[in-house]
């Protein structure tokens, strides 16, 4: 069983308040598990009864829309925490949370986390920073979704993913999204997403290899936002 205090998960995220007295509480009662990349960690409209703390991968926290397109809301890194509101909330979780890689994540009972939500004022208030956090980046979301026309959103994303994610070996995006996860993102048809790319790809800002994009010239991707 690893050690809670030594975790990047603790290092990055509201759990930095917990004493090791709660850490060793919380390294006593959490589950760790492997998810495999695809696999849903959880559902839109599941009662999560915890908090995950992701330890190792990367995955999309996306809605269903009408349409049953799959509108993704934000990507999740190592050192994050996910399911933070609905605990509060005491709601079923409102958006879904799937695997983009393999996954190293571990699970807190609600009632573990909620004694130390009473207990400990910091970390109560680092947990209510990062709603917060969330919220503002919502609204900045819905904001470049109305302001911004798909191509600056795709450059926007593109740059994102690399300065967030980084680069393999080859130069390419760590991160590889399917041409219809990237739609998702930016909110747009995935024809119309291939389309851009293969423009962006003619003109020399990125370049496609099969599924994979490399970003030639990030700076002039940059003038396009």
């Amino acid at each position: 069983m690893g050690k809670c205090e030594q975790c990047i998960v603790r290092q990055f995220s509201s759990l930095k308040a917990l004493n090791k007295d709660e850490l060793i509480r919380m390294a006593e009662c959490k589950t760790s598990y492997t998810i495999k990349k695809g696999e849903p960690i959880f559902e839109e409209g599941e009662v999560t009864n915890g908090i995950y703390c992701i330890k190792d991968g990367v995955c999309k926290l996306s809605k269903l829309s009408d349409n049953g397109k799959d509108q993704i809301v934000k990507l999740v890194k190592p050192g994050e925490l996910l399911g933070q509101r609905s605990m509060i909330s005491d709601e079923p979780a409102n958006l879904s949370a799937v695997a983009l890689e393999d996954m190293e994540v571990c699970f807190i009972p609600r009632s573990e986390v909620m004694q130390f939500f009473t207990q400990n004022n910091q970390f109560s208030m680092n947990v209510m920073r990062t709603i917060c956090d969330d919220l503002k980046g919502a609204d900045d979301h819905m904001v470049n979704m109305a302001l911004k026309t798909v191509r600056q959103r795709l450059a926007e994303t593109l740059i994102y993913l690399e300065d967030t994610f980084g680069k393999n070996e080859d130069g390419s995006l760590r991160i590889q999204l399917s041409r219809e996860e990237l739609a998702g993102m930016i909110g747009t048809a995935t024809e119309s997403c291939i389309r851009l790319l293969s423009e962006l790809n003619k003109s020399d800002y990125i370049e496609l290899t099969g599924k994979k994009i490399t970003l030639l010239d990030k700076n002039k991707l940059k003038r396009l936002t």
